[in-house]
């Protein structure tokens, strides 16, 4: 089994580039919380910058006024980003470029197939219709649209071979490992309905910005191999990446606005967010922090994230 390892590239000038990237799907919930904290202190820790990038593509999914609710949410909560923050959907141009330098390349082809008929394929050849990564493509278009067939979505081609495995050292979950065509197969990155697909989107922006450290929550954790393929292919440098574990309702299940999170912060008195919001994300994060204030809060989080992470 052949393992491919993605160069690290650290920055020229050594510094630090950050980014938290909520979608305005909702108000921000104590899982979201964590999320935006662990990029916050990261970068705080290491000196760096800390931007904002409103991840707004599923333009069905986006609800009015949520993006300025989350960037309130955020200021209430003393973390302030650097420069300006910048929205998706205002950035469609590079990503029209990026597909068609990879259509150029050959490594990217329109797809005719819907979810439907990629699974009965799958099940005609007697494999299993999904991974643990989902959908599995079985390659139908590869070499073309059979004829009648008007494309729907682009999809990115993959490494053939099923067991080459593509890896990544993460600096929370350490080294993990996917294998691009057996686990996920050649994926999309503009969709049926016109969006652009969030691989594509998040790997044009990181570079554009100058991104060198993706700190997140692991329910991205298996996007990562074919983010970091992604730049590959493009010739985009690597960050660093660092996967926070995710909070979790009482059945166990992603909170998330689609499992009834609840907004942690309504728009009272901001110090309030201490003992209700900040120091339980703090703590969910492994980090035992007292503070009666918001500065202080921030005083005595962003050395123990430090020493949380080189003990």
């Amino acid at each position: 089994m052949k393992s491919v390892r993605p160069s690290r590239s650290a920055p020229e000038s050594g510094h630090y580039t950050g980014r938290f990237a909520p979608s305005p799907t909702g108000p921000l919930h104590l899982g979201s919380l964590v999320a935006a904290m662990a990029s916050y202190l990261d970068a705080k820790a290491h000196h760096g910058t800390w931007l904002v990038r409103v991840e707004d593509l599923d333009r069905d999914r986006n609800v009015a006024g949520v993006d300025q609710h989350i960037l309130a949410s955020l200021q209430r909560c003393g973390m302030q980003w650097d420069g300006e923050v910048t929205w998706q959907t205002r950035r469609t141009d590079l990503y029209d470029v990026a597909l068609e330098q990879l259509v150029a390349r050959g490594a990217a082809y329109p797809c005719s197939c819907s979810r439907k008929e990629i699974a009965d394929s799958q099940l005609r050849q007697g494999q299993g219709a999904t991974s643990a990564m989902g959908l599995v493509y079985p390659g139908t278009c590869r070499n073309g649209l059979a004829a009648g067939k008007t494309a729907r979505a682009m999809r990115l081609r993959v490494p053939d071979a099923p067991d080459d495995e593509y890896c990544f050292d993460d600096r929370w979950v350490g080294v993990t490992c996917q294998r691009l065509a057996a686990d996920v197969g050649d994926f999309v990155i503009r969709r049926a309905d016109g969006f652009w697909a969030y691989q594509l989107a998040v790997v044009v922006d990181d570079a554009a910005q100058g991104v060198t450290d993706v700190v997140r929550g692991a329910d991205l954790l298996d996007s990562t191999p074919r983010q970091l393929f992604l730049q590959d292919v493009l010739g985009l440098p690597h960050p660093e990446y660092l996967h926070v574990p995710v909070v979790a309702n009482a059945d166990g299940e992603k909170l998330s606005k689609q499992t009834g999170a609840l907004a942690f912060d309504s728009g009272g008195d901001p110090e309030a967010l201490v003992a209700s919001a900040l120091i339980p994300a703090a703590r969910f994060l492994g980090l035992d922090v007292q503070a009666n204030s918001i500065d202080t809060f921030w005083k005595a989080a962003i050395p123990a994230w430090a020493a949380l992470l080189n003990p």
